[in-house]
């Protein structure tokens, strides 16, 4: 009976270690699973960051086309608007725009001269802010001068530009 009773012992352990390392050999494959999609989640995630930069990038660049686009005629109106202050005796050797900023660079025949191209560019609706930012003679045999000016773009209110 004793026998018997480590027999049946034994089997049961035995059995038991089974039902044990079936268990942990079905948790182990889980786990890889688990494993396996958690690997090709990280790489969609990587993806989908990929995505969005380039969207993103896109974005950026149809909002600096649409930009440019809107602007296109302002460009035209400006030039226009430099032409129509310009006085007679005056002249312009250089035009740089930085952003909303114009530095303009010529040759008048005189201060007053200068002076009126400054006024008429206050006056402008594209322009403002005219400020003077060097004059120098030409030589000393003439009375021009050369000078440098700064002035601002500015946008005209929407009543201003249906005159034009």
């Amino acid at each position: 009976m004793l026998v018997l009773a480590a027999i049946l012992g034994g089997l049961v352990w035995f059995v038991w270690q089974g039902a044990i390392k079936g268990n942990i050999d079905s948790q182990s494959i889980r786990n890889r699973h688990v494993e396996k999609q958690i690997t090709e989640l990280d790489q969609q995630i990587k993806e989908i960051d990929e995505l969005e930069r380039r969207r993103s990038e896109l974005i950026e660049r149809m909002k600096v086309i649409q930009d440019l686009q809107g602007n296109r005629p302002t460009i035209v109106y400006v030039f226009d608007e430099m032409v129509r202050t310009l006085p007679d005796g005056v002249y312009f050797t250089s035009v740089k725009r930085v952003g909303d900023l114009y530095t303009i660079t010529g040759v008048a025949e005189s201060n007053n001269r200068i002076s009126r191209l400054m006024r008429n560019l206050g006056d402008s609706v594209w322009f403002g802010e005219p400020t003077l930012v060097s004059v120098t003679a030409v030589d000393n045999s003439s009375q021009a001068n050369r000078f440098t000016l700064t002035v601002t773009q500015s946008a005209p209110k929407a009543e201003e530009e249906e005159k034009q």
